[in-house]
């Protein structure tokens, strides 16, 4: 959210949240960092289980918090499912976040518990009996709303592909067979041998194909248009092709001219030579913040792709999805995209790599960074 909006006090910042993280947080911790007395964005983690080391766990989510860049405080906030009674849940966790802190240096504005009905703070000596109710709550600043939209339910909602009916997917799948008919005959092999005719709009989909990272740039703005089945085609041919997929990514994070230099580093591999360290260091979330509303559209086109997509090269696009959203800060909808893919492939590279990259708590550099202006 670049939107500025004063919080008060704990009650309107708790209003806040939902439109700073784009959903509800449940079973949660969650930690707003703040640098100079603004927020820096906000970054959940799961709940950690009863047995886990409060103390191991607090100098996770605080080394991941002082990566921010310039911070200098934050507020911690425990969803839990536990009501509160005589002691606030999950003080361990609280205390533990606290003392992690105050190591690193950083100041406590706050810590929250948020339980099923109410909320209380874990702060002082004393609380309301079962807290405050969370119906109290006052309603979020019209400019919140304005600027996020009504946030999800979940930290996975969101995540679904959009619905696709089989009829939508035979065509696309009809037209991937005459695309790859089409590569083939210009590539030098015979016509097909059923003597199957083979779609005229086949080979303007190949000719496409003469400038990657220009038919990528185009994909942001006509390819989620179900009618186009053979750019449709072509999109999920490329997406399932680690190279092309690769030049695809990188056109979409930094342009074409950046999509040209992957291409041509990728042609230069290909003949022996080292591959620059340029291109993988962006894929591995290296350098500059992109733009994220470039990136947004981008997972838009690769999760309408994943949903037209035949099955058997479903997880070339899902693993973009995932890419696509690890890039974007949102780690859970990474895994799911992920898993997905590694169900129809279990060793699909791109999407294991997003996957372990998911399961380490492994962040791009860039969302520690400033947006651009």
């Amino acid at each position: 959210m670049t939107t500025i909006i004063k919080a008060a006090d704990a009650a309107d910042l708790l209003t806040m949240v939902p439109h700073l993280l784009g959903f509800a947080p449940s079973r949660s911790v969650v930690l707003i960092p703040f640098s100079g007395g603004r927020s820096a964005g906000g970054m959940r983690f799961d709940l950690p289980p009863g047995d886990t080391d409060p103390a191991a766990f607090a100098s996770t989510v605080l080394g991941l918090a002082c990566r921010v860049s310039l911070v200098d405080a934050i507020v911690a906030i425990v969803y839990g499912d536990e009501a509160i009674d005589a002691d606030v849940p999950r003080r361990a966790v609280a205390d533990a976040i606290e003392r992690a802190a105050h190591r690193s240096g950083l100041d406590v504005i706050d810590l929250l518990y948020v339980g099923p009905d109410s909320w209380t703070r874990y702060l002082g000596d004393a609380h309301p009996p079962g807290g405050h109710a969370l119906t109290a709550l006052p309603a979020p600043p019209a400019a919140a709303t304005a600027a996020t939209g009504t946030p999800h339910p979940d930290h996975l909602s969101g995540a679904e592909l959009p619905a696709v009916d089989l009829a939508s997917r035979e065509r696309v799948g009809q037209a991937l067979r005459q695309l790859e008919f089409a590569l083939g005959v210009v590539a030098g092999a015979p016509a097909p041998a059923s003597g199957e005719r083979v779609d005229p709009l086949a080979f303007s989909a190949v000719s496409a194909l003469d400038d990657l990272p220009v038919f990528f740039e185009l994909a942001l703005e006509h390819e989620t248009d179900e009618t186009n089945v053979f750019g449709l085609a072509t999109l999920i041919w490329c997406l399932s092709r680690p190279a092309l997929r690769d030049v695809g990514i990188t056109t979409w994070i930094d342009g074409v001219d950046a999509g040209d230099r992957a291409f041509e580093a990728q042609l230069r591999w290909e003949n022996g030579a080292q591959y620059p360290s340029g291109p993988a260091e962006r894929m591995m979330g290296e350098g500059e913040r992109p733009d994220a509303d470039r990136l947004a559209d981008a997972l838009a086109v690769a999760r309408w792709a994943a949903a037209v997509a035949p099955r058997d090269v479903r997880p070339g696009a899902l693993s973009v999805c995932g890419w696509l959203s690890w890039a974007l800060g949102r780690s859970s909808h990474a895994e799911h995209y992920a898993l997905a893919a590694c169900e129809i492939d279990p060793e699909h590279g791109l999407s294991r790599i997003v996957l372990s990259m998911v399961q380490a708590g492994h962040l791009p550099d860039w969302a520690f960074r400033p947006a651009r202006r």
